[in-house]
């Protein structure tokens, strides 16, 4: 019979649906509470997804004291990740934390020193590292589809001006677009490029003009191997949500979107002369599964109950974290950031 971590939930937001479906279709995971300060917020879900009979706390304190609950998923505002976290942990709970691992190195350290002294698991869910598309293209490029890659460029743009969060929590100055949507796009370049050495960025605000933060950064980096990169955010844009990624290879180019994949490569067929196979697309079949956080959620739980490392722990989290930080460092000063990941060791 199927081991089941038994998990409680805690913030009870617009996007906490995701997680409650993907916590009840694990094959793995049994959901058993849901904790909110908000009494309202507690309860949006329960017709949607027949959770009304769970457990339901409006001090998470009250959750975290139960012996029976294993791990916790943190799916708060970014603001709260540490709190939470760092109670969890301490409470014994392995912890699934929402990207981003958190907005200051300070609050990402502190929860990985409480990973350290707990021995627990944290895992950060970094949801693009799920997504059918991203997976099914990093392995091309692992596999040398398209030769060795020289430069990688990605873009998240959501217009966030009418959804500020509850309590506008989107709005506070240092959550800039880049380090709560960007992370996407820079955790995606880094799972293809590695970590970068160095940036440079800029970064301005002519769309959500009433935010005090960037709207919209664009950064350039460095990476390892002499790979050259560039990632755009913007959290104004006038148009549907976005995530485009190109990955230029000395074989061959990967453009792929939320939806699909198409392969640029130097030889797929002996017909046609070299001329013409550069204006033909290859689209590549690849099932779409964007916010895929019942693959995460299962891989959680499964590294749990085999003991084994979660896939992106509290340090590989916090990189990403770090990084986005750091385009924000270099807007504000208009100098280059050599990366450093002592942190991490």
């Amino acid at each position: 019979m199927q081991r089941k971590v038994r998990i409680g939930i805690v913030g009870i937001g617009s996007f906490s649906r995701l997680h409650i479906k993907g916590a009840l279709d694990a094959v793995n995971a049994e959901l058993v509470a849901l904790a909110d300060p908000d009494e309202t917020r507690l309860h949006q879900h329960d017709e949607k997804f027949k959770v009304a009979h769970l457990d339901h706390y409006t001090d998470y304190n009250e959750m975290l004291a139960r012996d029976d609950i294993e791990a916790v998923i943190v799916a708060s505002n970014d603001q709260a990740h540490k709190e939470l976290t760092v109670a969890a942990l301490r409470a014994g709970k392995h912890v699934l934390c929402e990207k981003p691992m958190a907005l200051t190195m300070e609050d990402c350290i502190a929860m990985i020193e409480a990973e350290k002294e707990t021995g627990k698991k944290l895992m950060v869910g970094q949801v693009t590292r799920y997504d059918g598309v991203c997976s099914k293209a990093v392995q091309m490029i692992k596999d040398g589809v398209i030769g060795d890659i020289y430069y990688v460029e990605s873009e998240y743009a959501h217009d966030y001006s009418k959804i500020p969060g509850t309590n506008q929590w989107r709005m506070d100055p240092a959550r800039h677009g880049i380090i709560g949507g960007g992370c996407h796009a820079v955790d995606l370049l880094r799972s293809i490029a590695g970590n970068p050495i160095e940036l440079s960025a800029y970064s301005n605000n002519k769309c959500l003009t009433d935010w005090p933060v960037y709207d919209c950064s664009v950064a350039i980096f460095k990476f390892p191997n002499n790979v050259i990169g560039k990632v755009m955010s913007s959290i104004g844009c006038k148009r549907s949500a976005t995530r485009q990624t190109s990955v230029y290879g000395t074989k061959g180019t990967l453009v792929f979107t939320r939806s699909n994949i198409d392969l640029f490569t130097e030889h797929f067929s002996d017909t046609l002369d070299i001329k013409d196979q550069f204006k033909v697309r290859i689209p590549i079949p690849v099932q779409k599964n964007d916010h895929n956080v019942l693959g995460e959620i299962t891989d959680f739980c499964e590294a749990i109950i085999e003991d084994k490392p979660v896939p992106c722990p509290g340090k590989d989290g916090a990189i990403t974290a770090y990084t986005c930080m750091a385009i924000v460092e270099a807007s504000q000063t208009g100098k280059p950031v050599t990366l450093n990941y002592d942190f991490a060791k």
